[in-house]
């Protein structure tokens, strides 16, 4: 069975969630590890995905360690479009808009 490996990076703007694990993530740069297998018996080349693994970096006690998180496309999907929401969100609040001049 022939597999391939494929690392790219997500950004987090704001602190997240991720689905199935407890607590809050840290925003920052994330490595994601997505494994796929050789489809056999096609008459072209095509990949299934098997898994999809974040990074977590340790904090406290657990400084200096990472492990990989076991999660799916669409709960990485997921979790940006919630922070992409709160960025929206931010830039659009009454605190980040400048007030209106008077004029008369």
């Amino acid at each position: 069975m022939n597999m391939r490996s494929t690392r790219t990076t997500m950004t987090f703007s704001n602190p997240f969630t991720l689905l199935g694990y407890p607590g809050e993530l840290p925003a920052g740069d994330y490595e994601v590890l997505v494994e796929e297998e050789l489809l056999q018996g096609l008459s072209f080349e095509a990949y299934r995905r098997t898994a999809t693994y974040m990074t977590v970096r340790g904090k406290g006690a657990h400084a200096g360690r990472s492990e990989l998180r076991l999660t799916t496309e669409r709960d990485l999907k997921e979790a940006l479009r919630r922070d992409a929401t709160t960025n929206a969100t931010n830039n659009y609040s009454e605190a980040a808009l400048s007030p209106q001049e008077d004029l008369k």
